[in-house]
């Protein structure tokens, strides 16, 4: 996979995989032209947090980075799910960080303006909970003075909170951000609105892709809580009522949606809690089609994609991928795939306009 190395790099490329199994490769800025009247996109507006922390393990006086992952419960402040690794930074690959210190329940850490308690060890020697010490106000300003966005060796350079927050972040309660989110932009929003696509929000508070360990990596994504929108649960029921079809704006937006899908399949208003994997053989009820970023096989993401679109087609939406020299990670390109509807057939992608500086490129299923 080509890595995307910077935020906002331009000439991004879409693409688009139709409902016979052909796939189109695109300007990413297709997507300002693309859907039909009435057609719902939904995004997650989660703003990213500054997750990373460094600081020192007391017992040991060694050093520590603790990167947040999880709220324990979203109605308190104070508690997080971990991942810990010991000396270095984000460019060392992170299934190479070195491990960090041994932990234990009690052990203190100061993490920059901050001072937490290890409660348990879930998972050791990764993922650890720990509460951090004062209300509110004070965690939320000594992350903002002393946490970093969570990144990867692919970006070297360190990045601020305006490279990791999308065109339409709301509230921080995200520990990466909804990368999804990236390919939009106020222009394409705009051009939307005046054909009568339209746009709405869900909030899921989008976990760490990676953690150095593959078992812990095999356990991914963690239980996410996320919060659906009175208006959004009324016009997702209004669009599938009238024929429109559902368009979600990443990954972690299909998780929040199908979770809350009630016996009516469509989603409550309210809040939630995201569980588990969706994968081959999950039945999707709500959403029709995922906007996401280019990911590996073996990677969470990709494993949702199943539940949209066969082997056979995701083998060859790989291969096309990998020819065409999409770019992956957050600030990489973007994939539209199509989901099989209810009666075994494909709804149509329905992508107009021109490209721009990519050429498109038709791929027909053998």
């Amino acid at each position: 996979m080509i890595a995307a190395s910077l935020p906002g790099e331009r000439n991004a490329k879409l693409l688009a995989v139709g409902a016979d199994g052909a796939m189109r490769v695109l300007a990413r800025s297709a997507l300002a032209s693309s859907f039909a009247p009435g057609d719902l996109v939904v995004a997650n507006d989660a703003a990213t947090l500054p997750a990373s922390l460094f600081g020192i393990h007391c017992a040991s006086g060694r050093p520590i980075e603790a990167r947040l992952a999880a709220w324990v419960s979203p109605r308190d402040p104070t508690r997080f799910d971990a991942i810990a690794f010991g000396a270095g930074d984000h460019r060392v690959r992170t299934e190479d960080r070195a491990p960090p210190p041994p932990l234990a329940a009690g052990d203190r850490l100061v993490l920059g303006a901050l001072e937490a308690v290890i409660e348990g060890l879930p998972h050791p020697p990764r993922l650890f909970r720990l509460r951090f010490l004062g209300d509110r106000a004070t965690i939320l300003s000594g992350l903002a003075r002393s946490g970093r966005p969570v990144q990867y060796a692919h970006v070297a350079e360190h990045l601020s909170l305006n490279d990791v927050w999308t065109a339409v972040a709301a509230d921080p309660i995200a520990f990466e951000p909804p990368s999804a989110g990236f390919a939009l932009d106020w222009r394409t929003l705009s051009i939307w609105r005046r054909r009568c696509v339209r746009f709405a929000t869900i909030r899921l508070a989008a976990g760490l892709s990676s953690t150095g360990s593959p078992e812990l990596d095999a356990r991914l994504p963690l239980d996410e809580p996320f919060r659906v929108p009175e208006d959004t649960a009324q016009a997702i029921a209004d669009t599938k009522r009238k024929g429109g079809r559902i368009v979600a704006i990443g990954t972690t937006v299909v998780r929040a949606l199908e979770a809350a899908a009630d016996a009516d399949d469509l989603p409550r208003a309210g809040d939630g809690v995201a569980r588990g994997r969706i994968g081959r053989g999950a039945k999707l009820v709500v959403v029709d089609s995922v906007l996401t970023g280019v990911h590996e096989p073996h990677e969470s993401h990709f494993e949702l994609l199943r539940a949209f679109a066969d082997d056979s087609t995701l083998k060859r939406m790989s291969e096309t991928l990998k020819n065409c020299r999409f770019r992956g990670h957050e600030f990489g390109d973007s994939v539209l795939v199509e989901r099989l509807s209810l009666a075994g057939r494909r709804a149509p992608i329905r992508l107009g306009g021109t490209q721009t500086s990519v050429p498109q490129l038709v791929v027909r299923p053998h």
